[in-house]
This record gives structure tokens, C-alpha cells and sequence, in this order.
């Protein structure tokens, strides 16, 4: 069921980031940072975005082994954020671990696995990652998915075409996150598996994370709103 669209702050520095988001006033934006905005800002942009009254998914994608992932996620979780991400290829221990210290955290975080990043098509993952080539990708993602619940975790991220089968096996409370949105399908860029704000909210997705078509928008309020009005069904 759709519940809120992401905007994605893919911005090299915190000056733009915060200039951004000058537009949003009065407007409680659900925002995800990544590797490249808490790479170069730290967890002071997550506090100065906190403080502004936006929901934030911090995208850090964590990978390591068990100790050091409970340990990351213990930090991370005095940022107050509001989701966080793991890589499901780090494992049934390292993903059981960071929920374990979710739980003791007391704090209401939506936990999530990436399964396939959604600029992996079938040819990477069979020439370049050298998974079984018997497998296709929706059967790994699923099988991605089914250890992602195992572990306790809230839910995945992945692509908006794979929701459907993730909803029938794993249930309508699995939550998944969904970016590789467009407005039109036809953009030339590095995503491979890509929906509409319209055909993600037809597929199921909780929730979809959309970047350049907002923040390279001439108004991005006004494009944000749209998709968010066409992703609800408003």
C-alpha cells in the first residue's frame, strides 16, 4: 500500500543539500541521504535535517561483518533516523545482528535489505557477479527477500517490478522500498529497472525514492507533489 515518496538528496555537499530543501519549507519531507552527502557531511546534515521536521532513510547500505555492522547501526541509531539499509549478500548473522540492535535500541526504525541494486540487469549478475546462472534475477532478489525477513528486518529494497511476487510470498506487511522511478521510461541514465510513480503504486510498492526527476525538476515542489499525488492515487 503506498505510504510516502522519498526524496533522494544525491548532492555533493551540504550547502546544496540545505539550499534544496530552503524550497520545501512548511512542506514535512520524507528525504533519504546516501554514501555521497554523509561521506562528505557527516551525521551533523542528518541532525540539521532532523531539526527542519523531516523524515529521514539513511541509504549507507551496510556491509561488514556481524560485530562491526551491530556496532555501525548502535552509532547510526542515536541520529534518530527513520529507516536504514543493509546489504542482504551480508548474510543471515550480520542482518539478525543489526536487528537485535534495533530492538534493544527501543527506537521505531524501518529496517531494510538491498537485494539487487536496481542498476543490476541479468548479464551483471551472471557475468560480473557470478551468481548461478540457473537463477534469474527475480529469483534471487526473492530468495534475497525470504532471508531478509528470516533475519526480522522490516522489509527490502528493490525494484518496483519485483514487489508483486515479494508481496505473494512474504506478505502484504513486508514493506518495500522502491527507487529506479521515472516520470517517463525512456531517460537515458544508469538505472536499468524502472516504473512510473503510477505503475509502482499498480505494483504494490510502500514506498518509492525518486532523485534527479525532483531535484533536477525547473520547481521540484511542484514536481514533487505531482508524484507524490500520483503515487497515492490522490
Amino acid at each position: 500500500m503506498a505510504k510516502d515518496v522519498i526524496i533522494a538528496l544525491d548532492f555533493p555537499s551540504k550547502e546544496k543539500a540545505l539550499t534544496f530543501l530552503d524550497k520545501f519549507e512548511g512542506e514535512e519531507a520524507y528525504v533519504k541521504i546516501g554514501m555521497e552527502l554523509f561521506y562528505k557531511e557527516g551525521p551533523e546534515i542528518v541532525r540539521e535535517i532532523k531539526k527542519r521536521g523531516h523524515k529521514i532513510f539513511l541509504d549507507l547500505k551496510i556491509h561488514d561483518i556481524p560485530n562491526t555492522c551491530i556496532g555501525a547501526t548502535k552509532s547510526l541509531l542515536n541520529l534518530d533516523v527513520d529507516m536504514i539499509n543493509y546489504h542482504a549478500a551480508g548474510g543471515y548473522n550480520m542482518l539478525s545482528g543489526a536487528k537485535g540492535a534495533i530492538d534493544e535500541s527501543g527506537k521505531d526504525v524501518i529496517s531494510l535489505a538491498v537485494t539487487m541494486l536496481t542498476s543490476t540487469d541479468e548479464d551483471i549478475m551472471h557475468d560480473e557477479l557470478k551468481i548461478d546462472s540457473s537463477l534469474n534475477l527475480e529469483e534471487v532478489v526473492l530468495s534475497y527477500a525470504e532471508l531478509t525477513k528470516k533475519s526480522g528486518l522490516s522489509g527490502i529494497v528493490c525494484s518496483a517490478l519485483e514487489v508483486p511476487k515479494i508481496k505473494e510470498k512474504l506478505g502484504e506487511d513486508f514493506v518495500t522500498v522502491t527507487p529506479g522511478i521515472r516520470k517517463v521510461k525512456n531517460a537515458s541514465d544508469d538505472q536499468k529497472r524502472v516504473v512510473t510513480p503510477k505503475e509502482a503504486r499498480e505494483l504494490g510498492s510502500d514506498y518509492i525514492v525518486v532523485g534527479r526527476p525532483i531535484t533536477k525538476a525547473d520547481d521540484p515542489v511542484k514536481e514533487y507533489k505531482e508524484i507524490k499525488k500520483e503515487f497515492l492515487g490522490e
